[in-house]
């Protein structure tokens, strides 16, 4: 067990934990700030479930904006989500937009603000 003297001048730091994945310069940042921080980098099935995670925090975020600018901000991290999240399932962000290109082609897109209402079985 390593326990650290303090001195009685030093100011109390406070860390803040917040257990969630990050942008990959987050770390740079927080040190170039000269705050300590502690990382853990995550294995293959950890990183696409913390992915999930961040996606639904981010939809939630969307969900709460309460301008443009912040409905288009979460939209923006949530895409960089997205496309983390097509890596780990095998696929490039040129992949992804490919298939959705294609969905949009035979099924169309959902620019037309068209609502079902009701279909005949």
């Amino acid at each position: 067990m390593s326990v650290r003297k303090k001195d009685i001048h030093e100011p109390e730091k406070h860390h803040a934990v917040y257990n969630k994945l990050v942008r990959d310069l987050i770390p740079d940042i927080i040190g170039a700030q000269g705050k300590q921080y502690t990382i853990q980098m995550l294995d293959k099935e950890t990183y696409a479930a913390e992915l999930r995670k961040r996606l639904q925090e981010e939809h939630q975020e969307y969900i709460s904006a309460k301008t443009d600018r912040e409905a288009v901000e979460e939209l923006a991290v949530m895409l960089e989500v997205i496309y983390a999240l097509a890596s780990v399932h095998g696929a490039t962000e040129q992949d992804l937009n490919q298939v959705s290109d294609e969905k949009a082609q035979k099924r169309g897109g959902f620019r037309e603000r068209i609502l079902l209402i009701e279909a005949e079985d």
